[in-house]
């Protein structure tokens, strides 16, 4: 298959959505990272998104959706109090809602499971594409299942060159990493994959908030996902990485010697902005351009990528503060290091 890479227009949009409406896959940006979209009420298409990604049949996608009139078919039960507070809080946004699902929703989306996660995005081509295709658009990442989520055109057609049709480019991703995934079928809505939207921000939107515990552990055995990225390892690069945790001196020290017993040239240091100098001369990469939250999420997946490119086989991290969109920072590198944290 040639895989056709066209910047975002209204005929690249016109020409996605033909696609879509056909049962094939399209790659597309959102304003959280690219996805890999097929038509949400096409089961047959929907394996076709578990194909290209060699994605395992057990972990459930988002569907996305233009306006909140497309929801009411998607879902059972209406939508709660809670629900609607975070809807007009943060809708259209980097924001995944759970809800029970109604029959319109085929297993295939849902991995067999009883709800659904329905997200609005921002971004102008998603929606765009969403309009264009006359369905709702089930799509996770658009990357090999595993690896670090695309947030550029480029990554997408490094890892489904060959296995798609389209890919439209619409630039970097602003937010860098998925959106937030929140249960709202209970009494109190509980995040199940941080993002963009963090607990703080829902709890003064509606009140109260839960993290859920497999936020940051892995899954026990036999636990199911109950959303995307609840996987053991996840977003992961090619090399090991490993986590520091601890006082800014005593990681530094550790890393230090970590990285020295490595096989030279195998190696590489990932630091927070203005710590790159307790490294010396080894190799190291900067999480992001200023030392916040947002500016390391915005830059991981990249990153990551980045050290694959460079063939690194050992990568040392320090650890990031889990407040605010730290949590999300953190819930990827956990996740990426199949939880490899050292605490020094």
């Amino acid at each position: 298959m040639n895989t056709k890479l066209l910047p975002v227009s209204p005929e690249s949009i016109a020409e996605a959505g033909e696609i879509i409406r056909a049962g094939g896959l399209v790659g597309f940006p959102t304003e959280t990272v690219y996805g890999l979209g097929a038509n949400a009420l096409d089961g047959d298409a929907v394996r076709r998104i578990f194909e290209a990604k060699g994605r395992p049949g057990d972990n459930p996608l988002i569907t996305h959706v233009a306006s909140e009139e497309e929801i009411a078919p998607l879902i059972t039960g209406g939508v709660s109090p809670a629900a609607r507070a975070l809807m007009d809080a943060f809708w259209p946004g980097p924001m995944t809602l759970i809800f029970p699902k109604s029959d319109a929703i085929p297993p295939e989306v849902s991995a067999g499971l009883s709800t659904v996660g329905i997200r609005m995005p921002s971004h102008p081509a998603a929606r765009a594409l969403i309009r264009a295709a006359q369905r709702p658009i089930a799509a996770p990442s658009a990357n090999r299942s595993g690896r670090p989520s695309p947030t550029t055109a480029r990554h997408v057609l490094d890892d489904m060159d060959g296995r798609i049709p389209l890919i439209l480019d619409g630039g970097p991703c602003e937010v860098g990493v998925e959106s937030t995934v929140i249960d709202v079928t209970g009494d109190v809505p509980r995040v199940l994959r941080p993002g963009g939207v963090t607990p703080e921000m829902i709890a003064k939107a509606c009140g109260a908030v839960e993290v859920d515990g497999a936020v940051m552990r892995p899954l026990k055995e036999g636990e199911q996902p109950r959303s995307p990225g609840m996987k053991y390892r996840h977003y992961a690069p090619e090399g090991d990485l490993t986590i520091f945790e601890g006082e800014n001196g005593a990681v530094a020290a550790a890393i230090r010697a970590r990285y020295d017993a490595a096989p030279d040239g195998s190696a590489a240091i990932l630091a927070l902005p203005g710590h790159e100098a307790l490294y010396g001369a080894r190799r190291v990469f900067p999480l992001g351009a200023a030392d916040t939250a947002e500016s390391v999420a915005a830059a991981l997946f990249a990153l990551l990528r980045r050290l694959d490119d460079e063939r690194v086989k050992h990568i040392f991290s320090e650890a990031v503060d889990s407040s605010g969109v730290g949590l999300a920072v953190m819930n990827r590198l956990s996740r990426a290091a199949a939880f490899h944290i050292e605490k020094v």
